[in-house]
């Protein structure tokens, strides 16, 4: 135990029996779980950020969307508004928050897209204000224990696993690895494409310690060509990246392998693009004695963060792209999704 470990060491502690005696009250019925008419189904994890909660709620939709009427649930972080808010044409991503505009964005009218800070009050808005809402999506709600979902469905990220993690601050995890016996369906998300079938007994074994009923399977994430932002076409060789999600380390491999990267900035996770960051990153780019012939390129979720007028006032001329993301199952895939067929099924009936 090294000296800075040593020194969070009684802070995680206390942060772990907090956890533990909150989720202790809820296990016992003294802290009340609320359920409702609709199919809920929450996907989230135990860490900080970073696992692909928001590609898992896209594969949903689209598996779920032509079968029944569908909606997702955020919290919204990061936006400006207060409360429960059901997404329309007048808001953008400082009203509803970077992923659930770009739910928004991606789905209306298909699917309803809605926020609201505690889910339990954002619920019945939602399914009075809602089109016929059949299944509601919950967004980053594993430790959200006021609604009790039809379906608890945890992620956890290849290269930090939860049962390699430690509680926060010592480590990402917002509760004990213990947690995992809530889960429905445990997935490993962000795998290499080449996963191996040992590999991926070694890991169930692992996560059996923690949980030895839910099934368990393993996604990767695809990246598709860059995508114009402001109606531009062709996209450079050289490339620019700039972020602000928690963990840009595979995409930022993913370009280098294909692109000449010639630079970065990160931004903090949900970072709220103002016109001075955006000026600072074409400076180290287009500036005076710069080489011109560079694209600019950030994910799909910051992408929704520069559509407003005072960002656009900045890049609206520039060679600006975004990368396109979904996830996938390396096997059993469609055990995957029957499994989420039948539990909506089961649930409806």
């Amino acid at each position: 135990m090294n000296f800075l470990t040593a020194l969070l060491f009684p802070f995680s502690v206390l942060y772990d029996l907090g956890t533990r005696f909150r989720n202790h009250l809820y296990n016992i019925g003294y802290k009340r779980s609320f359920e409702f008419e609709a199919n809920i189904i929450a996907v989230g994890n135990l860490s900080v950020g970073g696992t692909g909660k928001s590609p898992m709620i896209e594969y949903l939709v689209r598996l779920l969307k032509d079968r029944y009427r569908i909606a997702t649930l955020s919290r919204g972080y990061g936006r400006k508004t207060h409360g429960f808010r059901l997404a329309s044409d007048q808001d953008d991503a400082t009203t509803l928050g970077d992923e659930p505009f770009q739910f928004y964005r991606k789905f209306n009218p298909t699917i309803d897209v809605a926020v609201g800070e505690e889910r339990a009050l954002a619920i019945p808005f939602l399914l009075a204000e809602g089109k016929g809402t059949e299944v509601i999506l919950l967004d980053d709600a594993y430790q959200h224990r006021t609604v009790k979902p039809g379906l608890n469905i945890l992620l956890t990220s290849y290269n930090k696993p939860f049962y390699t993690d430690h509680i926060l601050p010592m480590g990402r995890l917002r509760e004990s690895r213990q947690g995992a016996r809530r889960a429905d369906i445990i997935i490993m998300t962000k795998c290499p494409g080449d996963m191996t079938g040992p590999e991926m007994a070694r890991i169930k074994q692992r996560i059996r310690t923690y949980n030895d009923k839910a099934p368990i399977f393993f996604t990767a994430v695809r990246y598709a060509d860059p995508a114009p932002v402001f109606d531009l076409k062709g996209v450079s060789r050289k490339l620019f990246l700039f972020t602000g999600i928690a963990n840009p380390n595979d995409l930022k491999k993913y370009l280098s392998d294909r692109y000449h990267l010639v630079g970065e900035k990160a931004f903090p996770d949900h970072h709220r693009y103002t016109a001075r960051d955006l000026q600072s990153i074409l400076k180290m780019t287009h500036g005076e004695n710069q080489e011109e012939d560079i694209s600019l390129v950030t994910t799909e979720k910051d992408m929704v963060k520069l559509l407003g007028k005072e960002q656009e006032s900045v890049l609206n001329d520039k060679p600006v792209f975004f990368i396109p993301i979904e996830t996938y199952f390396l096997k059993d895939g469609r055990q995957f999704d029957a499994l989420i067929l039948k539990s909506v099924k089961s649930y409806s009936n």
